[in-house]
């Protein structure tokens, strides 16, 4: 005899489960799914700065994607963004897959894995989606332009900002939550310190406010997303004096060590490029030897902002 509708027999064994949300089931493999695309776009971003190649879809020098991912905020002290951002594609991918290649055999131990997994992926994904959002704010707010000052539209950058938003959701959503409102609290400290880090990081990383306002900092800028070059020896003085007319901001300088045993030395490149003499500047393809004033340098590579 059956009780209850047919859900259980009179030993007690349920006859029928109780049937899983479809966003339950698939949160899970469609979060899997974006990690991979977002890790293999970041990887390919990282591979791609280190080579010193060309991005696609950045074909204009100096403004857009090309802009932003040159830019001193595509750095924390001196590590390309698009590194941590893999870390972070590769840590939610790996939540993500635990559960649907760890089987366990009692359903109370695999219930456990996966409400373990679903918080770290939701702790993990909201700072993500908070630093995410951060970057979306200070390309609408045109800081990362800091010559002109306009917001600067990424196609990568957005993409990213929107595979964290598509993740966080189908976490929050795609999985049974005990206690909702903890959820969420948990999510607001996790948001405030990923905020507060974030800020004071970029406050503190080189002084980026100080050197962007003043003209030898804006002109530095410049000369490294036009993709201008000054070619020098540690042993040079006169190197050592262009440098110093950047002030504050010589350390913005896109600076090449052509001596072998100066610090990270680029020696072929300056044999190919036929350097002879220190400091020699390349700038939209044309070599321009000896120390060089601001002026002359702005107006070799067609800067046209402020020159107080």
């Amino acid at each position: 005899m059956e009780l209850l509708a047919g859900r259980y027999t009179l030993s007690g064994t349920a006859t029928r489960k109780r049937s899983e949300p479809w966003l339950h089931r698939w949160s899970r493999p469609a979060i899997s799914a974006i990690s991979l695309f977002g890790f293999s776009l970041t990887t390919y971003l990282t591979v791609t700065h280190f080579l010193g190649e060309k991005v696609a879809l950045c074909s204009v020098e100096g403004v857009g994607c090309d802009l932003v991912l040159t830019s001193s905020y595509a750095k924390v002290f001196g590590i390309p963004l698009t590194i941590f951002g893999a870390l972070a594609y590769l840590t939610l991918g790996l939540l993500a897959g635990i559960p649907l290649v760890l089987k366990r055999e009692s359903p109370k131990e695999q219930a456990q894995v996966k409400e373990v997994s679903a918080f770290l992926m939701f702790m993990v994904s909201s700072a993500t989606l908070v630093f995410s959002g951060y970057l979306m704010y200070l390309l609408a707010s045109g800081q990362v332009d800091s010559i002109n000052g306009q917001p600067q539209f990424c196609l990568y950058c957005i993409t990213s900002a929107t595979n964290m938003a598509l993740i966080w959701l189908l976490t929050v959503f795609g999985n049974s939550w005990k206690d909702v409102g903890q959820l969420f609290f948990t999510g607001a400290i996790v948001a405030i310190i990923t905020l507060t880090g974030t800020v004071g990081v970029y406050a503190s990383q080189s002084k980026i406010a100080v050197q962007s306002n003043s003209f030898a900092g804006k002109l530095a800028q410049h000369l490294n997303v036009t993709n201008a070059k000054m070619y020098g020896a540690y042993w040079c003085s006169h190197c050592l004096d262009q440098k110093k007319r950047f002030g504050e901001a010589q350390k913005l300088v896109p600076y090449v060590e052509c001596d072998p045993k100066g610090e990270k030395p680029q020696t072929q490149l300056c044999i190919d490029k036929d350097i002879k003499g220190y400091p020699t500047w390349e700038i939209n393809g044309k070599l321009l030897s000896g120390t060089r004033s601001l002026d002359e340098l702005a107006t070799a590579s067609g800067y046209t902002g402020d020159r107080k």
